[in-house]
């Protein structure tokens, strides 16, 4: 038998099996990509990924013995079997830990999947084929007719399987361990996005109850028809929107409240407010998880450099869940720096690019998005147009 994981034990009672380890990451990894339709094209990336772990060699690895190469193996046998078209699932297995590969030599001393695909590997056991069933033909996401961006899409469905793999392989090697020290793994679990609505709605309405001024023309009355006009369109297909209003005008919570009612009525999962400033990001932060106390301390993800998690001090398993949750974002909402999220959207590493499948089925507001530099538009707005729905604040 060949084994993905070693454990404690002599006569390897505790080890987890190699086929066991390859069916399961395969699973997560077609569930993380359904919110974009590529379940199959996830699932065979789970399945190949460490199939070079099929050899002597990696056996003897885990006894001790050299490191050994076991993802180009699966990354070969994915052009060998789909040729072209099993080079988009090549990238993604070869880079699962190196990170993902240059399509053609652009000189900046990062291989290429050629180079990649020419290395010499170990010879791998045939019982692999008795283990691991693979489809004849991929089934591939319905592109959108765009003008001069099938390139573009390729390259981001690319992104997307690599995130869907990485993050199935790294939840599953943590699962592993854990039961090993027999613990359990504390992941997810949030309260469905309708509870974060109902405390918002409460919220809202406790504000306007405060308020007596509140006529046609008063500036609380102007907010609650901003208000009700935002969620009024909460009902209309995704998209790109756009939401301008003078400071003081309610930009906030009224962002917030269409995301929810958007996510809600078009069976999204989760919100991720992206904001260019710090100082905006922990203030926005700190009023959503006072809206949202009720439902737990971790509904909120602050994710940014400075982020100071010591108001959570007494409650370490809040700071882990929040620490666990900054690696895949998780959570129903996500407030986060524009350079964390744009880092994510095209960077090439294993650590950057493993949240990114969480951005698909998830609504996204663009907070003072006139700030986004020029050079960083183009991309920005084509990432955009490939998203369910994208709230620009101005």
């Amino acid at each position: 038998m060949y084994y993905a994981h070693s454990g404690t034990r002599s006569d390897k009672s505790d080890w987890q099996p190699l086929a066991n380890h390859l069916s399961r990451v395969g699973s997560l990894a077609a569930e993380n990509a359904r919110y974009f339709g590529a379940e199959q094209l996830a699932e065979i990336c789970g399945l190949l990924h460490d199939l070079g772990k099929y050899s002597e060699a990696f056996a003897r690895r885990l006894e001790g013995g050299q490191r050994v190469d076991h993802a180009t193996a699966g990354a070969k046998i994915a052009v060998e079997y789909w040729q072209q078209a099993g080079k988009l699932l090549a990238f993604t297995i070869a880079g699962h830990h190196a990170g993902l590969a240059n399509g053609i030599d652009h000189g900046d001393n990062r291989s290429t999947l050629t180079d990649r695909l020419e290395e010499t590997i170990s010879e791998l056991d045939e019982v692999w084929k008795t283990e691991i069933t693979l489809p004849q033909q991929l089934q591939f996401p319905p592109f959108k007719p765009a003008h001069n961006q099938v390139g573009f899409q390729t390259a981001f469905l690319v992104r997307m399987l690599f995130s869907c793999l990485v993050d199935a392989d790294f939840l599953d090697t943590e699962r592993f361990y854990l039961e090993l020290e027999s613990k359990q793994q504390q992941r997810g679990e949030y309260p469905p996005l309708e509870a974060l609505r109902n405390s918002l709605d409460n919220h809202l309405s406790a504000l306007a109850s405060n308020h007596a001024d509140c006529d046609h023309d008063s500036v609380n009355g102007l907010r609650q028809q901003i208000l009700n006009h935002a969620k009024n369109q909460a009902q209309l297909a995704p998209g790109l929107f756009s939401l301008t209003v003078p400071t003081g005008g309610g930009k906030t919570l009224t962002s917030m409240a269409f995301a929810l009612d958007h996510a809600i009525r078009h069976q999204q999962r989760r919100v991720i407010y992206v904001i260019p400033f710090t100082s905006i990001i922990e203030q926005n932060a700190s009023v959503f998880r006072d809206i949202f106390k009720s439902l737990g301390d971790d509904v909120v993800l602050e994710h940014h450099g400075t982020f100071d998690d010591s108001e959570f001090r007494w409650q370490e398993d809040t700071k882990d869940k929040l620490r666990q949750a900054m690696e895949n974002w998780d959570t129903p909402v996500v407030v986060t720096t524009a350079v964390q999220f744009f880092e994510s959207l095209f960077a090439d590493r294993s650590s950057k690019c493993r949240k990114l499948h969480n951005i698909a089925g998830s609504v996204i507001i663009l907070d003072e998005a006139q700030m986004l530099p020029q050079k960083l538009l183009r991309p920005t707005m084509c990432m955009c147009r490939s998203k369910p729905a994208v709230i620009c604040r101005g």
